[in-house]
């Protein structure tokens, strides 16, 4: 997989595990503004803790779920 679509350039070259520690603006279309937003909503500062917020779990599994919805 080619990270590098994903993150901004200064982080292409850290290894998946350091990227997951960097702070949530290392992915592409995230901005310092927006990483400070969810930082003061949400209490994310790292691409880890957004991975991990309930709200993105819960909007992942409705979505899967609705695919298979008739």
């Amino acid at each position: 997989m080619n990270i590098n679509k994903f993150v901004d350039k200064k982080y292409e070259k850290l290894s998946l595990k350091q990227i997951a520690a960097s702070p949530v603006d290392a992915l592409q279309g995230i901005s310092e503004g927006d990483a400070k937003l969810l930082k003061e909503a949400f209490k994310v500062k790292t691409v880890a803790d957004l991975a991990k917020l309930k709200y993105v779990r819960w909007a992942k599994a409705i979505c899967v779920l609705a695919e298979g919805e008739e």
